[in-house]
This record gives structure tokens, C-alpha cells and sequence, in this order.
């Protein structure tokens, strides 16, 4: 019977979210408490550290990120952290508020993130932990504390300092090396790390890191037609290769030449190929259910190039359109895995739903 009254409930609370086209409390709700039940949980863990000699490898998570030791690795924990956030600055009626921003006020401790700075230059090889994946989460969770005019926020944002300042020197130390852009649809994708990096500039004003980045896309992605998209996805996606080059054109492009380049970009085969909706053929493995991932990061690259498109142009209804079908299609399966989803799709989902 309470399984029964389990599912009529998430029925319920999935179908209002599709009729409001956007994040209902009672959604926000259910999804900030996958990111609250990891944060603080270590194991299992992938820590993605290189051993550099014994003392090394008996190191825990905690003790090499005392801030992003949770959900399962560094960066789910960087974007879990980033998705309550977002929730906060935006959800009015949001339940275990209170709660929420004591769990928080531990992870922004000055002396934690300080700690969490100095990896990067204490460790050998630590130079490009997380580049450039967890670099860009970095970015997008100082952008959210810096849109947010809280109490809370402006002393989390001031503490997170030390870490953003890290991340920035890297990437700027990086970008004039990278001579060629990543386009895989996983972690280490180039086109979506330099979206999120664009949005932190604009938003804290950093025009030269823009330009650098804006003129580092256009000379990896400018002069690229018939993108191969027909061939998506790899079988563990949660990104297209393709809507992450073509949103991130939308932001460094006028509009009169992105509709230029979009249409050069995609061919008739590939577009319909990307509105196809991922085939998850076993939900608890924890690399198939990135497709879950795929249809949410699918639905935000397309509401940002339809926002960029005119009016008049036939693809910004079809991507609006088919970015809905995505959602609804991907929400509900969120709750039906196990850890290897639970520990990271909730900040897919807000992100796509708020963006």
C-alpha cells in the first residue's frame, strides 16, 4: 500500500512540473534531498588522486577535500553544493532550509577551502585534477553566490575566494595550451567547460578571460560544418558532443551569425538524431546511467540556442519543443536507480529546469 501511495505521489508531482513547464516546490524538494544525503557520505568514492608515493595512498577523501569529499566524487559534490544553492536563491517554500545552509556553512569553512586551494599545487600532477570538468562547476557555484544578495552567500562567496582564484590561474595558464578542444560527451569536454567558464566572466565581470575564451571558441569551432551528430550517443554520454559546441557558439556568436553557422553546422540526419531520446538499458550501472544525464543536458543546450535564435527560425520552435520531451522523459528516472545516479542527476535536472 505504501509503495502504491509512493508512486501515485511522484505521479503527481511529475505531472505538475510538466504542466508548469518548470521546477514545482514540491519537485525542488524531493531532488535537494539526493545531493543533502551525499555530501557528507565518503564511501564509495572515486577520488581520481594520483598516488605519489605510500604516504599518499592511505590519504581518505576527507583528507584530501575536506569541502568535496561526498557524493561519490569531487566534482558530483562541487555541483551538489551548487544545485542547493540554486534551490535556495530560488525556491521560497524550500523544506530543511535551515538545515541546508548549516550543512553548507560547514563545507565553506575559510579554513576548508583553503585546504581544498592548496591541492592543486601540494600534490604532484594535481595541476589538472578535475580539468576541465570540475574547473567549470567551480566557476558555476561562485557564480551563484555571486548572483545572490544573502548574508550567507556573500560570506560563502568570500570564502570560496582562495579556490576560485586557483581554479581561474589554472585555466588561464591552460587555455593558451590547449591547441585542440576535447569532443568527447563526458567529463573532459571542452565546449562545455568554456560555456560555464563565459557565464562566471560576464557575471563577475572578468572581460579578459571572456575574450580568451570567446576567441578560443571561435578557433576551435568557427569553421566546423556537418558535425557528425547522426553518430551520438557513445554509450556513456551525458553530454552531446554537438549542442555543447552549439551553445556554447550562442554566447560568443551575434545572432544574425550563429542562425549562419547553426545551419552549417548540423546536417538534416544529424538534427534528427539528437532529438532522439536515450535508450537506458540498465539504470543501476553506474556508466549507462549517464544517458539519464544526456536528456537533461540535451534539454539546456537546446533552450539556450533556441533562446539565441530569431523567431522566425524553424529550429528554435523544434529544439523548445523537443528540450520538454527530454525532461519529462528523464525526471521520473531519476528515483528508480541506485547511487551511481543518485549521487549527481538531481543537479542535472535543476540546472536543466532553471537554467
Amino acid at each position: 500500500m505504501k509503495i502504491v501511495l509512493s508512486l501515485l505521489l511522484l505521479s503527481s508531482i511529475f505531472s505538475n512540473a510538466q504542466q508548469q513547464r518548470g521546477l514545482t516546490t514540491e519537485m525542488a524538494n524531493k531532488l535537494a534531498t539526493m545531493p543533502m544525503k551525499c555530501i557528507n557520505q565518503a564511501y564509495p568514492n572515486k577520488t581520481a588522486h594520483v598516488i605519489n608515493n605510500e604516504k599518499d595512498a592511505i590519504l581518505t577523501p576527507k583528507e584530501l577535500h575536506p569541502s568535496f569529499y561526498g557524493c561519490f566524487d569531487w566534482h558530483s559534490s562541487v555541483h551538489g553544493h551548487w544545485m542547493l544553492l540554486r534551490l535556495l536563491r530560488t525556491v521560497n517554500n524550500l523544506e530543511n532550509r535551515d538545515h541546508i545552509i548549516a550543512v553548507l556553512d560547514q563545507s565553506f569553512l575559510p579554513e576548508k577551502i583553503k585546504e581544498e586551494a592548496n591541492y592543486f599545487t601540494k600534490y604532484q600532477v594535481a595541476t589538472n585534477f578535475e580539468r576541465t570538468y570540475g574547473w567549470a562547476w567551480i566557476l558555476k557555484l561562485d557564480e551563484e553566490l555571486a548572483k545572490w544578495d544573502h548574508p550567507k552567500a556573500k560570506i560563502w562567496h568570500q570564502n570560496l575566494k582562495p579556490l576560485t582564484d586557483e581554479i581561474l590561474r589554472l585555466w588561464k595558464d591552460y587555455l593558451p595550451k590547449q591547441t585542440y578542444p576535447n569532443r568527447t560527451g563526458v567529463h573532459p569536454n571542452t565546449a562545455f567547460a568554456m560555456s560555464f567558464a563565459i557565464d562566471w566572466a560576464r557575471q563577475v565581470g572578468d572581460t579578459t578571460f571572456e575574450k580568451e575564451l570567446s576567441d578560443k571558441a571561435k578557433t576551435f569551432y568557427l569553421s566546423n560544418t556537418k558535425t557528425p551528430a547522426y553518430l551520438e550517443p557513445d554509450g556513456s554520454d551525458f553530454f552531446s558532443p554537438s549542442l555543447e559546441i552549439a551553445e556554447l557558439m550562442s554566447r560568443v556568436l551575434p545572432q544574425k551569425d550563429f542562425k549562419k553557422w547553426i545551419h552549417q553546422f548540423y546536417e538534416k540526419r544529424s538534427l534528427i538524431n539528437i532529438e532522439q531520446i536515450p535508450v537506458i538499458s540498465d539504470i543501476n550501472d553506474y556508466q549507462t546511467v549517464h544517458l539519464v544525464g544526456l536528456s537533461f543536458s540535451k534539454a539546456w543546450a537546446m533552450k539556450n540556442i533556441a533562446n539565441a535564435l530569431p523567431q522566425n527560425d524553424p529550429l528554435k520552435k523544434t529544439f523548445e519543443v523537443t528540450r520538454e520531451k527530454f525532461i519529462t522523459n528523464a525526471l521520473p528516472v531519476i528515483f528508480q536507480g541506485n547511487y551511481g545516479g543518485d549521487h549527481w542527476l538531481a543537479s542535472f535536472a535543476v540546472y536543466a529546469m532553471t537554467n
